[in-house]
């Protein structure tokens, strides 16, 4: 069962409802969103259902929602949600593009990096400081230095950061440096990232686990909700397949059954799931015209020498055709390139 708050409900209002909930031997669980604050109830639904709840001031309505992701479901959230990173717009009525290094590596190639990506059409940058890697041995980040890294390049382009966590003891100070949090696919089931992430403060986009089904990808959005945070943007990075000719299999279908199921933002990573440079640009239109939120994609200045997918990471003719797609097919669809923040 979940109560949702009016748009102008105080803070005392809220403590109330949790009050008469924990006093009925239930656990509230309250999520904010931009516009609307929403309490998830654990324990008994009948006895929920005696408190008369509705008719308590603040509160707009009580549901049963019988999907067992309650706080990321739309049948309680019929509108879809947009969440900004940094003052920059993920949702319904807006293209996001997310592009830079899939790794930071040096000051130079990121700023080199953000340059490109800016000059795309990319209003939010990203770059990876930790990396979780299939191989030990691989390039594992740069740590706290590329998150100052990262942080100098904000500075000098305007472009807000997101960034990757991978432990939850690193949450505080990843997001003293990023404007958004990205759980990555090796750890959409991590749950104790999950909550921290959740507690944070800071939009987070959560990508689907590489053998996850929709279903499971959507509860461990709802791990970060049942800690207080909507502010989540979910991301298709593809499959584990039997095909072995692409990387990973892009779900396209995803968007529209997510788009059904949740209020949610999705966005596509056309970089991760093609893993080749020649493949970035079509999956990326096909996810503009599916209906996706945004598109996070690599860019690196010189992808030969890259410490992390340099094979996937657009340059020169390959990213002024990403920029055209960006700047030209959203619009047919009623969207419009989400603005950049103002200097």
């Amino acid at each position: 069962m979940v109560v949702v708050m009016k748009p102008d409900a105080e803070a005392d209002d809220v403590n109330a409802v949790i009050a008469r909930v924990e006093a009925a031997g239930g656990e509230a669980f309250v999520s904010r969103g931009v516009t609307r604050t929403i309490i998830g109830l654990v324990g008994d639904v009948e006895t929920f259902s005696g408190l008369n709840l509705r008719a308590m001031p603040g509160v707009a309505d009580v549901m049963r929602v019988s999907a067992p992701y309650k706080l990321v479901s739309r049948i309680h959230h019929p509108e879809m949600t947009t969440v900004f990173v940094g003052g920059v717009p993920i949702g319904p009525d807006t293209f996001t593009l997310i592009a830079g290094p899939c790794a930071v590596e040096t000051p130079q190639q990121t700023l080199e990096a953000a340059q490109m990506a800016q000059a795309a059409g990319a209003t939010l940058l990203r770059g990876g400081a930790y990396k979780p890697r299939t191989s030990p041995y691989a390039f594992q980040g740069l740590g706290e230095e590329g998150l100052r890294i990262l942080a100098n390049v904000r500075e000098a382009t305007g472009l807000p950061i997101v960034t990757e966590i991978v432990d939850a003891h690193d949450v505080d100070l990843v997001a003293s440096y990023a404007d958004m949090l990205q759980v990555g696919t090796r750890n959409m089931a991590n749950f104790a990232l999950l909550q921290a992430v959740g507690q944070s403060g800071k939009p987070v986009m959560l990508k689907r686990g590489m053998q996850a089904t929709v279903e499971e990808w959507l509860m461990a959005a709802e791990y970060i909700a049942q800690r207080g945070n909507l502010d989540i943007v979910l991301c298709e990075r593809g499959i584990r397949t039997f095909e072995r000719a692409t990387r990973n299999t892009l779900d396209i279908s995803a968007v529209p059954v997510v788009h059904a199921l949740s209020h949610l933002p999705i966005i596509v990573d056309p970089s991760h799931s093609g893993g080749r440079r020649d493949l970035v640009v079509p999956l990326s239109r096909a996810a503009i015209a599916v209906g996706a939120d945004g598109l996070i994609v690599d860019v690196h200045p010189h992808p030969e020498q890259a410490l992390c997918d340099g094979p996937q990471a657009l340059v020169d003719e390959d990213l002024r055709a990403l920029a055209a797609a960006v700047r030209q097919l959203p619009p047919l669809l009623g969207r419009r390139p989400a603005a950049p923040v103002p200097a």
